[in-house]
This record gives C-alpha cells, sequence and structure tokens, in this order.
C-alpha cells in the first residue's frame, strides 16, 4: 500500500509542477530523479536483498548480517555524501548547473540518506512488522507532500497577497530564487524524518561487522547490482541521454515535456506495479498444481485485456487528461500511446520472466536486463537526434517488446505455457485500431465524440470478449 501511495501522491502533484515550472525547470527535476533512482542502485548495490537471503538462510547470526549490511552501507553512503560535497563545483560545471550547486550537494545528500534507510526497512520486513513500516513510509511522504505545498503555493501566495504581518516569517523561510531546489528540500527533510523515525531499529542491535560474512554477502549482491543497473538503464536513461544528444538550448525544455508527459501513462505502470505484488506469489504458490500451466496462460490473457482498457480508457479520453498536466507540455502528448504501450509490454515481460524464476534459472534475467539495456542505449543514440523525445518514447517500446519476445522465446523451450498468443495480438491489434479511429472522430463536436468514444470503448470489450469464451467465463469469476 505505501509503495503504490507514493507513486500515486507523486503522481498526482505533477498538475502542481507543471503548472509551477516552465518545462526547463521540470526538467531538472526529472533529470535530478532519474540520478537519484541510479544511485540508489550503486549505493545499495544489492545489500538489501542480500540481508533477506542471509537473514533466513543464517538464523543463528541474524544480528551479524543486520549489522554487517547496516555498518557496510552506512559507511558507503557517509563517504559518497564526503564526495559529493567536497567535489561539488566539479560535478556542478559536469552535469550543467555551473550556478546551482546546492542542487548538487542536495542529490547527495538525499541519495546518501535514503541510501541509508533501506537495510533499516527491509529490518522491519524481515521480522514481520508492517504496520511501523507503513507508519514511517507514510510519515515521509506526508511530510514531503506538505512541505512541497508550503513552499510552492502558500508562501508565494502569502507574498503576493498575504496579511502584511506574515511577511517577516515568511521572507525568513522563503526564497523564491530557490525554485525548483523546494522540490529537492522537501524530499530531503521527509527523509531524514524518516531516518529519526528509524533510529530505533538502527540501535536495537549491537554494531557487529563480520568481515567474512560481509564478503559472501557482497558476492551475492553484486550480480544484482549488475541487473538492477541494466534494468533502470531500460526504464530511466534515456531521459539523461535526452539532455546530453540534444542541443543545449532546447534540451532540459524536451526534458521537462517528456518527464510530464511520461507521468500520464503511470495509471499503467500503478496497475503492473500492483499486479507485481500479487502475482509473484500467487504464481509460487500455485506452482506444484497439475493445472499451473494453464492458469498462467489464463493470468496472461486478462492481464493484457485490463491493460488495453487503461490504454483505451486514456486515449479515447486524452482531451480531458491531458489537462492533469499544463498547457505548456501538451505537445507531447503524441508519446502517450507509444509510453502505455511500452508499459504494458514490460508487464507482459513480468508474466513471462515466471519461468525463469520457477526453474531457478534467474541468470537469465540478468542477460535479458542486459540485452534491453544494450538496445534501449543504441536506439536512443540513434533516435533522439533525429526525433528528440519521440525518439526515447519508441525505444522504450521496442526495448519492452523485444524483452517481452525473448522471455517468450526462451519460455517455450524450458518452461512451456500455452499462452494463447494469436488471440492476445489480435485484442492488441484491435485496441491500436481503435485507437487510430480517434483521428477520425476527434473532429466531432465534444459531446459527440466522447459518445461515440464510450461506445467504442465497451465495443473493445464485448468484441474481445465475444471472440473469445474463456476470457468471457474469467471476466464473470472476476465480477
Amino acid at each position: 500500500m505505501s509503495s503504490i501511495l507514493g507513486r500515486v501522491i507523486n503522481f498526482l502533484l505533477v498538475p502542481l509542477y507543471t503548472r509551477v515550472f516552465i518545462p526547463g525547470e521540470y526538467g531538472v527535476v526529472t533529470e535530478m530523479y532519474t540520478y537519484v533512482a541510479f544511485l540508489l542502485i550503486v549505493l545499495t548495490y544489492g545489500m538489501e536483498t542480500a540481508f533477506f537471503r542471509f537473514s533466513e538462510t543464517q538464523k543463528g547470526e541474524r544480528e551479524s548480517v543486520f549489522g554487517t549490511s547496516l555498518l557496510s552501507v552506512l559507511v558507503t553512503s557517509l563517504l559518497f555524501i564526503f564526495l559529493v560535497v567536497v567535489f561539488r563545483q566539479p560535478l556542478a560545471q559536469a552535469m550543467r548547473y555551473p550556478d546551482n550547486v546546492e542542487y548538487i550537494v542536495l542529490l547527495g545528500l538525499i541519495v546518501g540518506l535514503d541510501a541509508l534507510i533501506a537495510i533499516p526497512f527491509a529490518r522491519l520486513r524481515a521480522d514481520n512488522r508492517p504496520m511501523r513500516f507503513v507508519l514511517i513510509k507514510l510519515a515521509g511522504i506526508g511530510i514531503n507532500v506538505v512541505l512541497v505545498l508550503f513552499f510552492l503555493l502558500l508562501c508565494p501566495w502569502l507574498v503576493h497577497s498575504g496579511p502584511a504581518r506574515l511577511l517577516p516569517f515568511v521572507n525568513l523561510v522563503y526564497d523564491p530564487g530557490i525554485g525548483v531546489g523546494y522540490v529537492f528540500i522537501a524530499n530531503l527533510v521527509a527523509t531524514a524524518v524518516a531516518l529519526l523515525l528509524l533510529m530505533p531499529v538502527m540501535t536495537s542491535a549491537r554494531p557487529v561487522f563480520d568481515a567474512a560474512l560481509w564478503r559472501r554477502m557482497l558476492r551475492y549482491a553484486l550480480p544484482l547490482l549488475v541487473a538492477g543497473l541494466a534494468g533502470w538503464a531500460n526504464e530511466a536513461l534515456d531521459k539523461l541521454l535526452l539532455k546530453y544528444l540534444l542541443p543545449q538550448g532546447i534540451a532540459m525544455s524536451q526534458l521537462g515535456i517528456y518527464g510530464a508527459v511520461y507521468k500520464l501513462s503511470i495509471m499503467m505502470t500503478i496497475f503492473v506495479q500492483a499486479f507485481r505484488f500479487a502475482a509473484e506469489p500467487f504464481y509460487f504458490s500455485q506452482a506444484g498444481g497439475g493445472h499451473a500451466r494453464h492458469l498462467y496462460a489464463r493470468v496472461m490473457k486478462l492481464f493484457v485485456f485490463a491493460c488495453l482498457l487503461i490504454f483505451l480508457g486514456i486515449m479515447l479520453f486524452i482531451d480531458v487528461v491531458r489537462h492533469f498536466i499544463g498547457a505548456d507540455y501538451h505537445e507531447g502528448l503524441a508519446v502517450v500511446p507509444i509510453l502505455l504501450l511500452a508499459n504494458m509490454f514490460l508487464g507482459i515481460y513480468f508474466n513471462l520472466s515466471i519461468w525463469y524464476k520457477l526453474t531457478g534459472q534467474t541468470l537469465y534475467g540478468a542477460w535479458f536486463a542486459v540485452a534491453g539495456a544494450l538496445i534501449t542505449i543504441a536506439l536512443n543514440i540513434w533516435w533522439i537526434p533525429l526525433m528528440g523525445y519521440h525518439g526515447s518514447a519508441w525505444a522504450t517500446l521496442v526495448c519492452y517488446a523485444s524483452l517481452a519476445i525473448l522471455s517468450w522465446g526462451f519460455g517455450r523451450r524450458h518452461f512451456p505455457v500455452p499462452y494463447q498468443t494469436g488471440r492476445i495480438l489480435s485484442m492488441i491489434a484491435l485496441a491500436v485500431l481503435i485507437y487510430l479511429l480517434t483521428y477520425i472522430t476527434s473532429r466531432l463536436s465534444p459531446p459527440l465524440m466522447y459518445s461515440l468514444h464510450v461506445v467504442l470503448l465497451a465495443g473493445f470489450g464485448y468484441l474481445a470478449t465475444l471472440a473469445d469464451p474463456e476470457l468471457r467465463s474469467d471476466m464473470g469469476e472476476f465480477r
């Protein structure tokens, strides 16, 4: 709940950001959080997963496992923060922020503290203490939102229209020149509060560091670091490449527009995320059943059907959905269908990947992630100079579709599942065809257009289930 709620709340802040900041300023936010995602993978270096694994396999040494992983991440996080502070000016020059060194310092502090609290949060999960985990997560989210609203909405209003007696206080805490920096300040304060709330967890065990245990944990964790970096490249590298492959005069504006319209595909992302939380334990629990493979195939078809309903629900009513972001960002709406389909294929790949998890051949997952990263890098380098962020969107779709095809192909040899590929592709083709009809219906008056789009959405559901009795039966069970 806390993971999905965090995504939803960040999504709900997008209308504010895209109305307060011009595209170039929002590009800074997009870029910085792309670095945050990358650096968190580097600074946790698989130690969180290693903690889970060694806590279960070496129950007698659980305190040593916690102390060793915590001290390891603590040292590397503090070293990272120290290096960022010392070399902030050269880093700011290299990242093209010579006049905003504070962005680099804030970035370093956010990432360092976020990495540090990863192990205490893992300890709460391992100890089956979900309520404390959720409450601390939600406290951080709440503080972040309150501070963002305070600095970006309330303080500007108080400066221009508020009571004069409050101006001394506002001038003490608020500087309009900081601008997007308040997004990072709010995040840093929220992370610092989470760290304080987690201090009892961090100090609950003796600070034991076992060097031999640490080396074993590191050998287990480093391949996860490689897979994590490859996954990050598939998901986020395009945003950094946009900055450095486009002319400096337009790069940040294009990045800001792409980052904003990317958020419009988050309903698909949230659905896929929620599905993943439920699907993986379900798949493993059904693995021993005689009809497991047929069940996996049915779930895949239902999953694609649901994704296509989300795709059409957004695209048939994009004239309404587009108001979620500021008007300055509407020129990027053309890539929304591409990104929606890309995230659907990511979900399909997740469904298909169950074969190597069930058979214990997880090395395939790492190879697939690396292959996806290579596809992402190559296509972005080729297409961004030609098409800008449109090239990034198409590269994302090609990457995830390629991963799905790779996993499907290898899975047929190692763990064949009777996926009804023809019917799934037919559903996708039908949904895309209905979307293409909007190029014609958009010329109609709004009342007629929306009425027709409701009919088209219902028609998709009717035709998809009419052509597939099994899908119709499964939908009946769902209801």
